[in-house]
């Protein structure tokens, strides 16, 4: 079992956790555990209207709302759309948020998804779990957390890679009990719905989520799902956490 209740979920952009994962998130804090939502940037790039300081303060702020509706923080690395980078200064700034949240448990994003920021996500987090936890990584301030946390993928942005092919997840949690909370954090997005609402005229931003979240669904026999993988490489926790917490929830595909 977990050393304690903590689930970082870090993503690339602010929504990006809510699409995603919002469902097991909210689950999980049903469940008591303490939820921190971070991305790598804070939207800068965003916005058709707003310039990059304008349209940051704003995302912040939603991603922020949209956190506390499950009674959780929201962080960010302050990395730049479209520039976020595997180097040593954004890693170790990784590894101080892993440090100061201490995490159990560890959501980040697909390993193969449609574009790089995405997949640099994925990279950073999985080597911020070990890297965590190692002492002569040494940044000031800050002091080793004592175990590896659990580490899972969420799925790629419409369960597929840059080349059109599905990526199918082998762990679905069940959401549809949650959904509507979920696309309440969704919606705590204003600033991304209504540029979305402007670009194609309906509310696509939510229409896409639930259609994807009842495909995941339909594979296990629920309304809806979230899809996921866990890291088993070596040194990483091998137990199922997120299955032993959401049993419940949870079902297996192979």
């Amino acid at each position: 079992m977990a050393r304690n209740k903590t689930v970082l979920c870090l993503m690339a952009h602010p929504d990006d956790a809510e699409i995603l994962s919002g469902g097991t998130l909210a689950l999980l804090a049903q469940q008591g555990w303490d939820v921190v939502i971070a991305t790598m940037t804070p939207g800068q790039a965003g916005s058709t209207t707003l310039g990059p300081d304008e349209i940051s303060t704003v995302r912040r702020q939603e991603a922020a709302d949209a956190a506390a509706l499950l009674g959780g923080n929201y962080r960010c690395v302050e990395s730049e759309d479209v520039f976020i980078l595997y180097d040593k200064p954004t890693l170790q700034n990784v590894i101080v948020l892993f440090r100061q949240v201490n995490p159990a448990l560890v959501i980040t994003a697909s390993p193969t998804d449609y574009m790089l920021d995405h997949e640099i996500t994925s990279q950073l987090a999985q080597t911020a779990c070990m890297a965590a936890t190692i002492p002569n990584i040494r940044i000031e301030g800050t002091a080793p957390i004592q175990q590896v946390p659990h580490l899972y993928y969420a799925d790629a942005i419409q369960g597929k890679d840059r080349l059109g092919q599905s990526i199918a997840a082998n762990i679905l949690i069940d959401i549809s009990s949650v959904m509507p909370l979920k696309e309440a954090m969704l919606c705590c997005h204003k600033s991304q719905r209504a540029w979305l609402q402007k670009i194609s005229g309906v509310d696509e931003y939510v229409i896409m989520m639930k259609e994807f979240s009842a495909q995941n669904g339909a594979r296990v026999g629920c309304e809806y799902a979230e899809g996921y993988r866990q890291h088993l490489g070596f040194s990483y926790p091998q137990d199922d956490l997120l299955k032993n917490e959401l049993a419940e929830w949870t079902h297996e595909r192979r």
